[in-house]
């Protein structure tokens, strides 16, 4: 654990927060001082959820510290099921309250509650948020679960969607109807709305959905050696990987029913004459393990980009990303600390990021487009339509939203390159009331005039600088390379030792490139 101003994963306990507030019927008992009750913010603020998450703090202050905190816990536990009538209760610690080493889960066994209720151990100081959801449902599954006799028809349970996680409201929705199209029934569908009792019936379906490995491998695979029940491997995130996992389900169960592709608008789109603009350019990938294999599989394969970098923030599938690098021919970036993240885009200079919130930050900084991929998300990352990310309208709402930020900055840099036009400029109105345009009086353009040879200056220094002329070329190269064209500028000039950069020097640099 340490202290920066971001972070791509909060403490474990956030996790098991998004365990709890995505199934009914739970509550969790959190002992915690008053300062971490802002996690509630995260499902309000953020997600715009209509209720509190189903939370009970101890919310114990410094001045309890000098006395005995456990009967707080205790009382919090007592409260929680007389207020709230919970089927089952989860009982933890935050990362402050670890410190002082109250053992929830002993003090609760205790009390004698008329549910049950699971204790969580989630160390906060070596794991993190996707852990802490991971384990909290495989413990709520490991104690409820019980083997079954399997449903008549065919069924599968549908694993891993939380609160808080990047569109899985919706991605359950379109793996619910693309499953049934296969003639399968989904049992139950956990954490995400599902009751301890839900729980108590997952043995009876015949395989497991794993949606998030993330959130739901331990589950799965818990489930499969208890219960002889096997889970899918792919991810059905893009084109290629819906229908990998189409076979992957007929594999399973023997079904062998129609799916109906008419909707399916991405392939031709991303092929079409208004899309190939956008083949071979550079993209870096950067997110949770599961978006970055599947985004990086839909950039290469679906839509012609070329992946430059990739890399992911969850070091529990270290391993699969670096695997991955090595099959993209690039060296895989594992890390939790942004700065890193930031630093690898500059030395690539990718034209475009698929990334998180925090990628869309710095790429804001560094002028390159960049599309959310991955939580952690902000509020508008939470949108009212639907818009999954899985199946076939997955993938038509990914060209969109990959494909937007591209357009858009292209306006961006034709509205800058005209912006002195004498139609264009900022004093006039609106294009299209023809009346109110205001025609400057402009002079003919003149050529530019090659300059003279820069020759070397001296200074002490050696810092490079930019004449006017030089800076005004290069604004008209597109925003999204701009940074690449400024920075092999500077290097062609320094291996010569100019220190002044004029319009000469910028285009003798891109010719020494170019070559």
């Amino acid at each position: 654990m340490k202290l920066t101003v971001w972070t791509y994963e909060g403490p474990p306990h956030v996790g098991a927060m998004r365990v709890a507030t995505g199934m009914k019927g739970l509550h969790y008992v959190l002992h915690a001082p008053q300062g971490d009750t802002y996690a509630d913010l995260l499902f309000t603020m953020i997600e715009r959820r209509n209720h509190r998450p189903p939370v009970s703090y101890t919310t114990f202050q410094d001045r309890d510290l000098g006395a005995d905190t456990a009967y707080l816990f205790k009382d919090a536990c007592n409260d929680a099921y007389e207020r709230f009538k919970p089927e089952a209760i989860i009982v933890g610690a935050s990362c402050t309250a670890e410190l002082i080493q109250d053992d929830p889960g002993g003090l609760a066994e205790t009390l004698g509650l008329p549910c049950p209720v699971i204790p969580l151990e989630l160390p906060s100081y070596s794991r993190k948020e996707n852990f802490g959801a991971d384990e909290t449902f495989f413990q709520i599954v490991r104690h409820l679960a019980r083997p079954m006799d399997r449903t008549a028809h065919v069924t599968c349970n549908l694993i891993g969607p939380t609160g808080l996680g990047f569109r899985h409201r919706d991605d359950v929705i379109e793996l619910t109807g693309l499953l049934e199209e296969l003639g399968v029934t989904v049992n139950v569908c956990a954490p995400m709305g599902a009751t301890p009792t839900d729980i108590t019936t997952l043995g009876q379906a015949h395989f497991n959905v794993l949606m998030y490995p993330e959130t739901g491998e331990m589950a799965a695979r818990f489930m499969e050696r208890e219960f002889g029940q096997p889970f899918t491997k792919t991810v059905p995130i893009g084109v290629g990987a819906t229908r990998d996992f189409i076979e992957e389900v007929r594999a399973i169960t023997g079904q062998h029913g129609d799916i109906d592709e008419s909707r399916l608008r991405m392939p031709w789109w991303s092929a079409s004459v208004d899309s190939t603009y956008l083949t071979g350019k550079r993209v870096f990938i950067f997110g949770d393990a599961t978006h970055v294999k599947t985004s990086a599989r839909i950039a290469r394969d679906e839509m012609g980009f070329e992946v430059v970098g990739l890399g992911c923030y969850n070091r529990e599938f270290a391993r699969d990303i670096r695997a991955l690098g090595k099959e993209y021919g690039v060296e895989a970036l594992i890390t939790d600390d942004y700065l890193d993240v930031e630093k690898r885009i500059e030395e690539l200079a990718p034209e475009m990021i698929l990334g998180t919130q925090m990628e869309r930050h710095i790429g804001k900084r560094l002028g390159i487009p960049c599309a959310v991929i991955s939580a952690p998300v902000h509020v508008q990352d939470f949108p009212a339509r639907y818009s999954p990310q899985m199946g076939f309208e997955g993938a038509n709402v990914i060209f969109d939203t990959w494909i937007h930020p591209l357009v858009m900055g292209l306006e961006e840099h034709l509205l800058a390159m005209f912006r002195e036009d004498f139609e264009f400029h900022d004093d006039n109105g609106a294009s299209h009331h023809g009346g109110k345009i205001d025609l400057r009086d402009v002079a003919p353009t003149a050529p530019i005039q090659s300059e003279a040879p820069a020759v070397p200056q001296v200074q002490t220094d050696g810092t490079i600088v930019w004449v006017p002329a030089a800076e005004k070329e290069l604004k008209k190269i597109p925003f999204f390379v701009r940074g690449k064209a400024k920075r092999n500028t500077e290097k062609y000039a320094a291996e010569l030792g100019v220190t002044e950069i004029t319009v000469d020097t910028l285009y003798e640099a891109k010719a020494h490139y170019a070559r």
